[in-house]
């Protein structure tokens, strides 16, 4: 694709870009430093810290530790890219100096193994997140490169990932593995694109392609470890860690969902850079499966907190619900590479899904508190009291001790510019994923610079505009073709096409809306998705929610919060003919858009003898039921909170 500068300049987004900007990474760094009062400690700048003799001390935290301060600078990196902060860009060179004082003679940086285990480095790859960490750190290199255009910590990423590529391969002496949680199959193909190095590419293609093979690199590491695990049980799970099969025979998305989602990321990449079409196919069944099969209403994955991991086809509770946060935003990268390998609006529906409920419901409104987990039933009883569902926690909290999560929301909103267009090679096809209120720039294949403003009223309303401006402002026409996408969540009719006022056919292709033609400055386009408020079932393989519905309004799923309608929730239900009224409400939460819609509730007077059971009758009393978008839920007060409701 070719490159394009993009700007956010949106109602809707630019609340949550600043809110990252001024709350959100300022805090995440408080937290880092282990600052915030009644949260879990990170020990992420500490551990650093020891790692580079600044101080004494025991290393803190999980093996993975590091990763945490990665994708903060990554965060940083972006932010600062969009709005210059001398300040934060001083904080972060502190910190790329700090890492640097940490890193060996030979490269390696990572300050479990420099300050806990010396020695045993890639001893263990099946769980001590080497590679992983390896990968974060390459990733917010390349950002941070790319905002300032300094190299100090592109250099210290390259002489770690040099290391890593003189000790791993297939030649005679090195390790022929890879990690066990993916992450520096994708970081590497960031390093290629930044520095053409093909090595880098080659490696990223090793890890990939050795995944899966027989014998299993993890058995024969943990048969020489004496079958001694340092933290979880028994002879490796190979599932778990998509390691059962070699990537091109996966059908089936299994095991755990963060490291499925980033691998199948890296495949989408590579199958695009390398013209692999054997890794494409792959890439293409396991998007049917996931998002098809094993996926939430809200764009989460991920059904079980046994090893945070997919189950099996439809399996998808809403109470025991796992749905990490990392999960969602993994998915949402592995859609950007799948557009970038086809344009096809299924995958900016996932995309778009993902984002506005899964990942922006994991924040609150404040930008200080965060789920791990993203349920869509909670009842904070059996939160609390119930062993099975003491991860699904009924209000976010201020930080974790495994905190990948946060710092990955932020540096996922404050990059978000990078996913709402893309622009064919040629330079003749632009292509709009998301209605993001915007201004895009790029050079057409003729050489004609041109601008194209996005103003977009999601996701309360439905009206999009784009007015074209063509550099130089003369009267020279610029030929290139609109795309448009064609939202999964508008069915009722086709969208209204206007060009210049006047209303337009046009041709569809793979889900997106295609207008060709000589574009001249001053051109508009108005793109017209009304709004509608509707029930949407579930496949009837899907139990949990069988004789249920959800409500949902454009791409924002609905849900119903005991703050507006009472405990027990689940004594509620649809009316039979229920009618969906919608209201504005701008002093609720930041204001949005609520449904109200009938229901019924069961008469509880009935059960005034407490007996447990009774003969059916139908004791139910009309009642009228409040709705909010999900990402809001939680923002108030604890409580019951359900997406499905009984029809």
């Amino acid at each position: 694709m070719r490159k394009a500068k993009v700007a956010i300049q949106d109602t809707f987004w630019k609340e949550y870009s600043e809110l990252v900007r001024q709350t959100v990474i300022p805090y995440q760094w408080e937290a880092l430093n282990d600052r915030i009062e009644g949260a879990e400690p990170s020990y992420a700048i500490r551990n650093f810290r020891i790692a580079a003799g600044l101080e004494k001390g025991e290393f803190g935290g999980w093996v993975f530790q590091d990763s945490d301060l990665y994708k903060w600078l990554e965060a940083v990196a972006y932010s600062i890219s969009n709005q210059p902060d001398p300040k934060l860009e001083s904080i972060a060179d502190e910190v790329i100096d700090l890492i640097g004082q940490a890193q060996h003679e030979n490269g390696y940086v990572n300050t479990y193994f420099t300050i806990k285990e010396p020695g045993r480095q890639w001893t263990n790859l099946y769980e001590a997140h080497e590679l992983y960490c390896a990968g974060h750190m390459i990733e917010a290199a390349v950002a941070y490169y790319h905002a300032t255009g300094k190299r100090i910590f592109l250099d210290i990423a390259c002489r770690f990932a040099d290391l890593i590529d003189s000790l791993f391969g297939t030649e005679q002496g090195k390790i022929q593995a890879y990690c066990g949680h993916q992450e520096i199959e994708l970081a590497l193909i960031k390093l290629y694109n930044v520095t053409g190095e093909q090595r880098y590419l080659n490696l990223s293609s090793y890890f990939i392609n050795e995944r899966g093979n027989k014998p299993s690199y993890f058995v024969e590491e943990w048969e020489r470890r004496g079958r001694k695990n340092n933290w979880s049980q028994g002879t490796p799970n190979l599932e778990v860690y998509q390691s059962h099969l070699p990537v091109r025979e996966q059908t089936v998305a299994v095991g755990h969902s963060v490291r499925a989602v980033y691998m199948y990321t890296a495949m989408a990449d590579l199958a695009r850079l390398t013209n692999d079409s054997s890794l494409r196919e792959a890439c293409e069944r396991l998007w049917i499966n996931t998002t098809r099969k094993q996926m939430y209403i809200t764009g989460g994955i991920g059904a079980t907190h046994l090893g945070e991991a997919f189950t099996f086809d439809y399996d998808l509770p809403n109470d025991t619900v796992y749905a990490e946060t990392c999960a969602s935003i993994g998915l949402i990268f592995w859609a950007r590479r799948m557009l970038q390998l086809e344009a096809k609006s299924d995958y900016a529906d996932v995309m778009e899904r993902a984002l506005y409920n899964n990942v922006l419901g994991s924040m609150s409104k404040d930008g200080q508190h965060f789920f791990y987990v993203n349920p869509l039933e909670v009842y904070p009883d059996a939160s609390e009291k119930n062993p099975d569902k003491h991860h699904v926690k009924p209000v976010r909290q201020k930080w974790f001790g495994c905190s990948c999560c946060p710092p990955n929301v932020a540096r996922l909103l404050s990059s978000l510019h990078d996913y709402i267009y893309d622009i064919s090679n040629d330079g003749k096809t632009v292509y709009v994923h998301l209605f993001i209120g915007s201004e895009l720039q790029w050079v057409t294949g003729d050489g004609l610079q041109v601008t194209v403003h996005q103003r977009s009223e999601l996701p309360w309303h439905g009206k999009v505009e784009f007015s074209i401006s063509l550099a130089g402002n003369d009267a020279k026409a610029a030929p290139f073709e609109i795309a448009v996408r064609i939202p999964q969540w508008f069915q009722s009719q086709d969208p209204i096409l206007k060009i210049n006022g006047e209303p337009q056919h046009y041709r569809k292709h793979n889900g997106y809306a295609k207008m060709e033609r000589a574009w001249s400055d001053g051109d508009t386009v108005e793109w017209i998705l009304p709004l509608e408020t509707q029930l949407i079932a579930a496949h009837p393989l899907i139990r949990p929610d069988a004789g249920k519905a959800a409500i949902q309004r454009g791409p924002l799923v609905y849900c119903l919060e005991q703050v507006d309608n009472g405990s027990p929730l689940s004594s509620l239900s649809f009316a039979e003919e229920p009618e969906l009224r919608e209201h504005e409400t701008p002093e609720l939460l930041g204001g949005c858009i609520t449904v109200e819609v009938d229901g019924l509730l069961v008469d509880e007077s009935v059960w005034l003898d407490n007996q447990p059971y009774k003969p059916l009758h139908k004791n139910v009393k009309p009642v009228q039921l409040t709705a909010i978008p999900y990402y809001l839920w939680g923002n108030r007060q604890a409580g019951e909170m359900n997406v499905w409701l009984r029809t």
